[in-house]
């Protein structure tokens, strides 16, 4: 019977047994599944299992390095934790291509994120914004002890507002407000704030009848769609110096041009075309202890913000010089999170030398814009299987229990081939008894 009372309550151990007597009972190595990865220092394994609820393991994603980017005139040795083969190559791929070309261009456009309190109200309009203009004031000054702090260092709550939804909704509304949180990606002090919006709302309106007869607050929270919390990077060099593998600069600049127009022409071609650029974010984001779910939402919402979902990336030839770029929604933060816990976190910040927030977005938004580069190269010049495949080449290995001899030379059999499970097994097979 798989049903169990009481998960939660039982030890890691209790649970662990439960797992393998449920689901593994033919398998003796079941227990070792979980335990191998058990770290052997139990304060850091006891800071893990406390990240999240019924732990019983740790899951391991490699954590990898792409150097030499160059942003605003600063290198940067770039931390990034992703399990895809070929994405840290073709991010350092590109940063060297462009770090000879004069590197990435950053700017943080804006820092504002949002959260709302949404209510429904049945009575009249004008009563509702009566009330709000009365307790304006007050919501912010009941909220002044979640703000003190935050304000201190030059950040807090830049508005509040009454927003009419009901061409929307019938009788919904929000209280919007937006907020600018530093270094911090301030999820948890957005939502204090808005909690103690809605808090005030409800005591003030017990004093006017006209709103206490007709509101119902259904809920307070941030949003992940921060489209005031905006970065942008770009690259640029004359069309000469883009001649790549078969095409020379400005055959590769039209053709490149086109790729993009084709991403936000075709649906189906802008969402793979974003993922692979989120393949880059994601892995910075990762590595940084930010939150990579929330990155995606708001930037997949931005993608579609015209009503179609488009390409994040834009290019285009002026005057025979080709320009690339790319504007994304970043709500990161440095400081708080796991960033305070998390060991290879701070190692990560570490190695970027302590960024601020703002750097972080430009950072991020940037290996983005490079894994985007290098992916739609690749597709127009040689495709895309040939150099995904050979990074791919270990992992088949490995599946198939070759040793470091039959690796060796396999790898070495399809330096200038291109390759399939099938083809590699194959040689596998015919060279099993190298040793």
């Amino acid at each position: 019977m798989k049903k169990i009372e009481g998960f939660s309550k039982l030890t890691k151990q209790q649970k662990i047994d439960w797992l393998c007597e449920t689901y593994f009972s033919d398998d003796k190595q079941a227990h070792s599944y979980f335990e191998k990865y058990h770290n052997a220092d139990e304060n850091l394994q006891k800071l893990h299992d406390e990240f999240i609820e019924n732990a019983i393991s740790n899951y391991y994603l490699p954590f990898a390095i792409a150097p030499n980017f160059v942003i605003n005139g600063k290198t940067y040795t770039v931390p990034m934790v992703i399990e895809e083969s070929s994405v840290v190559a073709a991010a350092s791929r590109a940063a060297k291509f462009w770090e000879s070309r004069g590197g990435f261009k950053a700017e943080v456009i804006s820092t504002e994120k949002n959260g709302q309190v949404h209510f429904m109200f049945y009575g009249e309009k004008t009563d509702l914004e009566c009330f709000f203009t009365k307790i304006k004031p007050k919501m912010l000054a009941d909220a002044q002890v979640i703000t003190a702090n935050m304000e201190k260092r030059g950040g807090g709550i830049t508005d509040i507002r009454l927003v009419d939804k009901t061409s929307e909704l019938a009788n919904y509304y929000q209280l919007f407000a937006t907020f600018e949180t530093l270094d911090a990606m301030g999820a948890n002090f957005i939502n204090s704030c808005l909690e103690s919006f809605s808090q005030t709302f409800r005591q003030e309106a017990v004093n006017f009848p006209e709103i206490d007869e007709n509101y119902e607050i259904v809920m307070s929270i941030l949003s992940n769609y921060v489209p005031e919390c905006l970065v942008r990077v770009e690259v640029s060099c004359p069309t000469e110096r883009l001649a790549v593998a078969n095409l020379d600069g400005k055959e590769f600049a039209e053709k490149f041009v086109r790729a993009i127009a084709i991403a936000n022409a075709e649906v189906r071609r802008a969402t793979t075309h974003n993922k692979g650029i989120m393949n880059g974010i994601d892995s910075v984001i990762l590595a940084t202890g930010n939150d990579f779910r929330a990155v995606e939402a708001g930037v997949h919402a931005y993608a579609a913000r015209s009503g179609k979902y488009q390409s994040l990336t834009q290019a285009f030839v002026e005057d025979d010089v080709f320009h690339f770029k790319i504007e994304v929604p970043l709500a990161v933060g440095t400081v708080g999170g796991l960033t305070n816990l998390h060991p290879l976190v701070k190692t990560a910040l570490q190695i970027l030398e302590k960024p601020s927030a703002k750097e972080l977005m430009q950072i991020a938004a940037t290996v983005g814009l490079a894994q985007n580069f290098a992916a739609v190269s690749s597709l127009i010049t040689l495709g895309i299987q040939r150099g995904h495949m050979k990074m791919h080449l270990m992992n088949i290995l490995n599946q198939l229990g070759a040793n470091d001899a039959q690796k060796q030379y396999i790898t070495e059999y399809f330096k200038d081939k291109t390759l399939t499970y099938r083809d590699v097994s194959a040689v596998l097979e015919s060279v099993r008894h190298l040793n």
